[in-house]
């Protein structure tokens, strides 16, 4: 209970007028009355002077169209459209507390890249170069903070280091997302993940590019000064593209880049709390980007045959020459890639600058697909196992089974995703009968099962 009362004190509840809908923040202290209504100075005296002077009609008000009603009976109303707005529950900055953050409390590449390979098989290089990038970031967040402790002092530091935004390239399946999502659950910050397909420039229809951030004060729980030193990941960054041979304003895509760019290198912005539209009904609140962490990640399909032709280029003949097919069968032909290439697939160089870090990651093997099944600690297969122990019965698969579902998602070249689809097919049987006899002790799926030539092998209980 105490918590509770400590966790309540913590936040501050603002109040919002009824009449032009800015919250305390800006419109000043605010007049409460019956019904938990709120009225700024300058609406309730715009009120006194039309009751003077006798020229306004209140019934008449959009936002007020009862006000001739009794005020206790607002409370007993109930219409639709029509209900008292809650307040917005907003932690704000403790500008009296001094920020806490020492060296010690971040954790070194080795140890992030040692807790990623506990869940994520493969990309070895990725998570090396992500693990680098988080970790200066927080080294820079640290100077920041130590620059903050001195400046009672009048000191300030020579060299400033600049954020570690991070670009992730590869096919889809690959695990940028769930990368992304194991590392934020790791570093225990909070984490959004936008789309962005869904983003248009400013007075268009579609999300602005500050809905990103209303997405991660969400996700913090409307805490402020958590949001600031949260993560962000923008999906599908490929599809904002500057668009080729077009004739009418890019509003998707070259536009969408260049607003971007603000929130990339750090500035503040302020952000509709609980609504993605900013209007007159939503208050707003201040969010400083500068410690934020973002990662952008694309399949960027065609980008292997831009790379390609760029290194064909040198071609000639004799006996140095390369061979136009070369880099046809080539499984690391997107390691390769350079700023060059981006831009050619229509990225704006301004945008490539504020994301200096650019991970890779390669199209995923059978041998790696069969270790995605069960080795990771929330393995695909290691779920079932537990559903399936809540029934007292116990799940095994066989090695051949493993190798055909691997060969099977390979033919379906949808990455680690079709190996879900796969299992969920050949695994609806199974969950949906073991329930109906309490006999069964365990099960067996066999490669003979999953190609549809048997069963899988059911023992009974002693």
């Amino acid at each position: 209970m105490e918590d509770k009362e400590k966790r309540d004190d913590d936040y501050t509840y603002e109040k919002i007028c009824y009449v032009c809908r800015r919250p305390e923040s800006k419109a000043g202290t605010m007049i409460t009355m019956p019904g938990n209504m709120c009225l700024c100075h300058d609406c309730m005296q715009k009120a006194f002077d039309s009751v003077t002077n006798g020229s306004m009609d209140w019934s008449k008000i959009q936002n007020m169209p009862y006000m001739n009603l009794n005020l206790s009976d607002l409370s007993k109303m109930n219409i639709p459209g029509m209900e008292i707005p809650e307040k917005q529950k907003v932690k704000k900055r403790n500008s009296d507390k001094k920020p806490e953050m020492a060296m010690k409390d971040v954790m070194p590449p080795h140890e992030i890249k040692a807790r990623l390979d506990e869940y994520v098989i493969g990309q070895e290089k990725a998570k090396k170069a992500i693990s680098v990038a988080v970790y200066n970031h927080y080294k820079r967040m640290y100077l920041d903070y130590k620059k903050t402790d001195k400046e009672d002092k009048k000191e300030t530091e020579e060299v400033k280091i600049e954020k570690s935004n991070i670009l992730m390239l590869g096919p889809t399946g690959s695990g940028k997302t769930y990368l992304v999502k194991t590392l934020a659950m790791l570093l225990d910050v909070p984490l959004a993940i936008a789309d962005a397909t869904s983003l248009t420039e400013a007075g268009y229809i579609g999300d602005d590019i500050e809905s990103v951030i209303t997405k991660l004060l969400a996700a913090a729980g409307n805490d402020v000064e958590k949001a600031e030193h949260g993560i962000v990941f923008i999906d599908e960054i490929d599809k904002i593209a500057k668009k080729k041979n077009t004739n009418t304003r890019d509003v998707s895509g070259e536009a969408v880049q260049q607003e971007l760019l603000k929130l990339l290198e750090g500035a503040k912005v302020e952000v509709p709390v609980g609504s993605n539209q900013k209007n007159a009904l939503t208050p707003m609140e201040t969010i400083n980007t500068d410690h934020i962490l973002f990662i952008c990640g694309g399949a960027f399909p065609d980008l292997e045959q831009i790379i390609k032709e760029r290194l064909t280029k040198k071609s000639s003949m004799g006996f140095s020459a390369e061979l136009k097919d070369k880099y046809d069968q080539d499984p690391h032909l997107l390691s390769h890639v350079t700023n060059e290439d981006l831009r050619s697939f229509g990225m704006i160089p301004e945008f490539l600058g504020r994301l200096p870090v650019t991970v890779t990651l390669e199209k995923l093997t059978k041998e790696l697909l069969v270790k995605i099944l069960s080795e990771p600690k929330n393995a695909i297969l290691k779920q079932y196992i537990k559903l399936l122990e809540l029934d007292e019965v116990k799940l095994t698969f066989e090695d051949q089974a493993l190798e055909w579902m691997a060969e099977e998602a390979m033919k379906r070249d949808t990455g680690a995703r079709a190996l879900r689809a796969i299992l969920e097919e050949f695994m609806l049987d199974i969950m949906y009968e073991i329930p109906k006899d309490p006999n069964i002790g365990s099960v067996v799926i066999t490669r003979q099962y999953l190609e549809k030539k048997g069963g899988p092998l059911i023992q009974m209980r002693a």
